[in-house]
């Protein structure tokens, strides 16, 4: 995990300033599925990142301890939140911790949260390990949620043929042009409550949308230069696409929560 950490770090830039929120919507689910009341609780969102989930989860009244491996997206997360970390510590503001950690152990006391959550994350971590750490630092009556804010590729062709030239270009790719391709089995890690798919549209402009593509960790693998060219064949594409410069990209969100 702390090496993919140093992956992360090499494209912080472009996750703060190119990954999508999520929608109101998954929230209103999260809360109904879970049970847990979102307001005036707390929660450990596990492979925060630069703090997409968590500053969302903090609108909504949510104490959160945001937990990843990466130095520099967490000082992005930091930076937006106003706290501060030293070390390995957790430095609280507004209702705010961030903790740089691994998910498969996490230096938290046992019982101290009433959801754990995984956004775009919880692949990259061991499946048994990681939810028995859920599984400690929960309360009785917490809940364990996974969510993925996916591209809906089967939507739109010219969606369809953008995954497409990146399951050429990239050899470390996994997406929605692979025919083996599935959300991440994270239903089969712990007792299901419930499973819901929030579709919605991110209108987003095409340079904005190409930061998005430079954070995955498939593109940071790629040598600068081939890098460099698949974003410049997707960009010639966006724009015949899109000649007024804002993509339309229909997205789902998938949600998952257990005990």
């Amino acid at each position: 995990m702390r090496e993919l950490g140093r992956v992360f770090d090499s494209v912080a830039d472009a996750y703060d300033a190119g990954r999508p929120t999520y929608p109101d919507e998954l929230f209103h689910a999260l809360a109904e599925v879970s049970g847990v009341e979102l307001a005036g609780a707390t929660a450990i969102d596990v492979g925060a990142g630069t703090g997409i989930l968590t500053r969302a989860l903090r609108a909504r009244g949510t104490r959160v301890v945001a937990v990843d491996p990466s130095v520099e997206m967490l000082a992005r997360l930091v930076s937006r939140s106003k706290a501060e970390v030293t070390g390995g510590s957790a430095a609280r503001a507004e209702g705010t911790a961030a903790v740089r950690a691994d998910g498969d152990d996490l230096p938290l006391a046992d019982g101290v949260a009433d959801l754990v959550t995984y956004a775009q994350s919880w692949h990259w971590l061991d499946p048994v390990s990681s939810i028995a750490e859920a599984r400690r630092v929960l309360r009785p009556g917490g809940a364990i949620a996974g969510c993925w804010n996916l591209a809906n590729a089967a939507q739109a062709d010219w969606l369809a043929a953008y995954e497409a030239r990146l399951a050429e270009a990239c050899p470390a790719y996994w997406g929605q042009a692979l025919e083996e391709w599935s959300v991440p089995p994270i239903a089969a890690a712990f007792e299901v409550v419930g499973e819901r798919w929030v579709p919605w549209t991110r209108l987003v402009g095409i340079e904005e949308f190409l930061l998005d593509l430079r954070s995955h960790s498939y593109m940071a693998e790629l040598p600068a230069e081939a890098a460099g060219e698949l974003v410049e064949r997707q960009r010639a594409e966006l724009r015949r696409t899109f000649p007024g410069g804002v993509v339309s990209v229909p997205m789902r969100v998938y949600l998952a929560v257990g005990r």
